[in-house]
């Protein structure tokens, strides 16, 4: 366990970015549940909106009323994703960027399935399913890191 601790600790740019990934999407929930009451949008038409949601499925509102089960699934995802992370030998900057965002995204939404049972979503594009910063950053995260692993040349060394 203590192993993933000095994971971390060499790789402090991953740190960094779960934190303020945790930091921006934690905040952004508590001025959505404080200041938009659940269920209104603003603005109330167009098509990048902030409705305020309560999401107790999985990311874009999939397997509803599953939080339990999620966030067991959540809590092993994390251990893959650093798993993974560290059969990885000297990892770029990008893929420590990448790992960094994945992580705080899990972190931000386990957190609010911890604490308040449920996930806040509020990033509303109208047909597409409402969502949050740690849903983005994991989208992101898991995106950037395909392209780099099928596009780069890095890959071709190692064969």
């Amino acid at each position: 366990m203590f192993k993933y601790f000095s994971l971390f600790y060499t790789h402090k740019i991953s740190v960094f970015i779960s934190i303020i990934t945790i930091i921006l999407d934690q905040l952004s929930k508590f001025l959505i549940i404080i200041f938009l009451p659940l269920g209104n949008s603003w603005p109330q038409e167009g098509i990048l909106r902030f409705t305020h949601a309560r999401n107790t499925g999985a990311a874009f509102s999939l397997f509803q009323d599953q939080s339990l089960i999620l966030s067991i699934v959540s809590v092993i995802a994390v251990i893959f994703i650093l798993f993974v992370f560290k059969s990885i030998n000297n990892p770029s900057l990008l893929i420590r960027i990448t790992f960094g965002l994945q992580i705080g995204g899990a972190f931000g939404n386990l957190i609010d399935r911890f604490r308040l049972g449920y996930v806040t979503d509020f990033i509303d594009f109208g047909w597409w399913p409402i969502f949050n910063i740690a849903d983005s950053s994991i989208v992101v995260g898991i995106t950037i890191m395909i392209f780099y692993f099928l596009f780069t040349n890095e890959n071709k060394k190692n064969e």
